[in-house]
């Protein structure tokens, strides 16, 4: 089996790890579903992290970071093989690789972090607009993640399309971006 394809098995199983992840930090025991929505009201978000394990929040922020590593393989194994087809390309998808990783670890850390806090902090309206005030203030890295993530797929689309690549121009039908 060849070095990419390890990569993207290796990115696909970091993607399950991460939506795992999500949904530890997302759907609380007692079947209570988070929703952004809520951080404008104090009951509701109470409510819901009210049976919200810290540990569940904490296992999210880890396995979440491995998983992003992870599913940075996969996109390395795409900066590999567009390298054979157009260098500047395949920079462009190593910065926008870089940027992704870099912003998106970042990212996943605060959103937990934000959750553990709010939990631990007894889920007062203090501790609501504490949480509320650090993810907009971290709020950048979630806008710098979808610009490396976007960057990458337009990137790819563009390769695809003008023919730079060994794919057909129908294979943008199907890229996930």
């Amino acid at each position: 089996m060849s070095l990419i394809k390890i990569l993207f098995l290796i990115a696909v199983i970091g993607h399950i790890i991460c939506g795992c992840c999500d949904c530890l930090i997302t759907y609380v025991p007692g079947g209570k579903k988070f929703d952004f929505k809520q951080m404008s009201d104090n009951k509701a978000m109470s409510e819901t992290f009210a049976k919200m394990p810290l540990k569940n929040i904490n296992i999210s922020m880890l396995a979440g970071c491995l998983a992003l590593f992870m599913i940075a393989c996969g996109y390395y194994g795409m900066y590999l093989w567009m390298s054979e087809f157009s260098k500047v390309y395949a920079v462009i998808i190593l910065i926008s690789i870089g940027i992704f990783l870099s912003f998106g670890v970042a990212h996943h850390v605060f959103c937990g972090v934000a959750e553990w806090f709010y939990v631990r902090m007894g889920m007062t309206e203090d501790a609501r607009q504490a949480v509320v005030k650090f993810f907009k203030d971290t709020s950048i890295t979630m806008i710098g993640c979808y610009i490396g993530l976007i960057t990458l797929g337009v990137v790819l689309f563009i390769a695809v399309v003008t023919g730079a690549t060994s794919l057909p121009q129908w294979a943008c039908i199907v890229n996930l971006y």
